[in-house]
């Protein structure tokens, strides 16, 4: 297991030059807006799908989220994924290349190579199940990851003391998050953190609902569902159809051979 985040003492580092430094913070915003606060949104989205039982859309909603709190944790570690795409799988690949290691337990693991195999589709383009309480699993995997969405690794340059001690103080608090009661871990400036500070903010009831990893106190217990929805796609039904499907809409290259093998088993099953 890769050591916790540690960081250089302040006379070992090499000061950026003021251009530089611009760009690392112009960067790391760009980090937090595009891919940490929208996976925020996504994932309180994908609650409310849950919540009314939109299946389809709380998986897509799901992927999205990790996809981007993924994309978050890899740029600002400034690992290249520019071909990541929506493959949970690959991002996962390359935070091997971090300075640490991403601590995640095995019920999230699970959830997210789930998520990797179903919630890429947004079309019902492959047969999909849900099936236990997948909104305990999401909070959970949202809770694991998501601490690691911010600056912990700053490549060796000088800092002002006020910052200096801010980067510390984000490594602490890392450090001692799975020894504390969930809910009191915070991001500086996250989304979240906006919302549970305002009592009439709209998405709040949506983050609270039945959440036992975020809000203002701890909870022992929560209400749950055990679902169990399942649904195949209309081209399983009638594979005969690809070709001239493909004439007018987007079926994704890796399934289209899936489904040419689903038709060439059903003609040699048709009495001769």
């Amino acid at each position: 297991m890769k050591p916790s985040p540690t960081f250089k003492a302040l006379n070992d580092l090499v000061p950026y030059t003021n251009e530089q430094d611009e760009l690392d913070r112009h960067i790391n915003s760009f980090a937090t807006q595009s891919f940490r606060d929208q996976a925020d949104r996504d994932y309180i989205a994908a609650r409310l799908a849950c919540r009314y039982e939109l299946m389809p859309q709380f998986l897509w909603s799901s992927q999205q989220a990790i996809e981007k709190y993924l994309k978050a944790i890899l740029l600002y570690n400034r690992i290249k994924a520019p071909k990541v795409g929506h493959d949970l799988g690959k991002a996962m690949e390359l935070t091997v290349g971090l300075s640490f290691e991403i601590d995640l337990s095995l019920r999230s693991r699970k959830f997210l190579s789930y998520l990797g195999q179903y919630g890429e589709y947004r079309y019902i383009d492959v047969p999909y199940h849900v099936d236990g309480y997948v909104l305990i699993d999401l909070d959970l995997l949202v809770w694991e990851l998501r601490r690691y969405c911010q600056v912990l690794n700053v490549f060796g340059k000088q800092l002002p003391a006020t910052e200096k001690a801010r980067l510390d103080e984000a490594a602490s608090q890392l450090a001692q998050s799975s020894k504390q009661p969930r809910h009191k871990f915070r991001l500086a400036e996250g989304e979240f953190e906006k919302i549970l500070e305002k009592p009439d903010h709209p998405s709040r009831p949506a983050l609270l609902w039945s959440n036992f990893v975020y809000g203002i106190r701890k909870r022992k217990t929560v209400r749950a569902k055990n679902f169990l929805h399942f649904q195949n796609p209309y081209l399983i039904h009638y594979p005969e159809m690809l070709d001239e499907l493909r004439k007018y809409v987007k079926i994704s290259d890796k399934l289209a051979p899936h489904y040419r093998d689903l038709l060439a088993n059903k003609k040699a099953k048709l009495p001769t």
